[in-house]
């Protein structure tokens, strides 16, 4: 080789260096402006909760007063008969959802069914939109510095994670699902998990370990990405539940809850509504997680010559699916409805993120590949 070919060859290496790290910088700098625009959403879903009107605030007290009250004075029954009346009593019954808890009209939402409130829903919206292209063109630029899947460590796995949770947000509104009332609660956690990622899990761009070149990264983690998006959004909807079903229940034994609690849980959608929100979603991706386990499994018998060596991240993923299988078993069984399922669905939860953080973090594995 001549000395201007090995000039020129250097000059070109040095080249494609400089434009990898201008990609990574690029990157880190619209993943920081989208948590500014994420934080400006936040403050706007703050404002339609405050802005939003109260005077509809009181519907689930309502609807079980006037419950209770048809449940103790329902009127008689009375048959006319061969010219006598006969008097029959009419039995006392008390409808309630599949969860166990009294059957109450959803409520009005953040917004509270007032127009200024709702004008800053939709400024919310349109804020969250924005933030989540700039974070997608955040992950777009990481993938593009090392050109990769942005999977090969916690900080992507992280960035990717919580961009994926917000399309699924998005989706189910475009889809035209009443789940604005998600908006404050995922923004909140969307911006811890982009504050964690940028000071504690932070990962400089860089090419992967040898076990993860493969094509099975690019099925095995985005289903397992996904799969982590949709149980989040299932478990803030567990939780939301279970304050829901304190309130009203809480309301039907008489009690009289505080002005945060009227202001705030009743409008949101009734506990048996959130209840069935987070069945469905929790029961839809359920089958997606099952097939993320075998393909790592295929994966593991490519890169290290056997399916399963029960390695803690194939254990903790194995506990989860079986928390999360006894989750759906109890929710469709008659004995283990309402609270006591959702304790269940938040365990399940709970170790689908120690299999994430936990594992990556404090346990040596062959998955460890935190980078931090």
């Amino acid at each position: 080789m001549t000395l201007a070919a090995a000039t020129e060859l250097a000059g070109a290496t040095n080249l494609a260096a400089a434009t990898n790290e201008h990609l990574a910088n690029l990157s880190n700098t619209l993943i920081y402006s989208s948590m500014a625009v994420y934080t400006l959403a936040f403050f706007a879903y703050i404002a339609e909760w405050l802005l939003g009107s109260r005077s509809k605030v009181g519907r689930t007290a309502a609807a079980l007063t006037t419950d209770a009250k048809k449940t103790k004075t329902a009127p008689a029954v009375t048959v006319n008969k061969g010219g006598s009346t006969a008097v029959l009593e009419r039995p006392q019954v008390v409808v309630r959802s599949a969860a166990g808890a009294r059957d109450v009209p959803d409520g009005p939402g953040a917004h509270g069914g007032d127009e200024q409130g709702d004008l800053y829903g939709r400024i919310a919206i349109s804020l969250t939109v924005l933030a989540f292209l700039v974070e997608l063109a955040g992950v777009i630029a990481r993938a593009a510095s090392v050109e990769r899947a942005p999977w090969g460590n916690m900080y992507e796995f992280n960035i990717t994670f919580s961009t994926v949770a917000v399309a699924v947000y998005l989706s189910l509104l475009a889809l035209k699902k009443n789940v604005r009332w998600m908006g404050l609660f995922l923004i909140t956690t969307v911006l811890l998990d982009l504050g964690l990622a940028v000071t504690v899990l932070y990962t400089a761009s860089d090419q992967l370990v040898p076990a993860l070149h493969s094509y099975w990264l690019y099925i095995h983690v985005s289903t397992a990405i996904f799969c982590g998006a949709v149980f989040y959004v299932g478990a803030v909807a567990t939780i939301l539940y279970l304050f829901k079903d304190s309130y009203e229940n809480k309301l039907a034994n008489g009690g009289t809850p505080g002005r945060f609690a009227n202001s705030v849980l009743d409008r949101l959608p009734a506990s048996a509504s959130l209840d069935k929100f987070a069945y469905r979603v929790n029961a839809a991706v359920f089958p997606l997680w099952t097939f993320t386990i075998i393909a790592g499994a295929i994966w593991a018998g490519d890169a290290w010559g056997r399916y399963w060596g029960w390695d803690p991240k194939e254990t903790w993923s194995f506990i989860t699916w079986v928390a999360y299988a006894c989750y759906l078993h109890a929710r469709a069984t008659a004995g283990w409805k309402g609270r006591k399922a959702a304790y269940l669905a938040m365990i399940a939860f709970g170790c689908w993120l120690f299999n994430y953080y936990g594992v990556n973090i404090f346990v040596s594995g062959k998955h460890s590949y935190a980078g931090v």
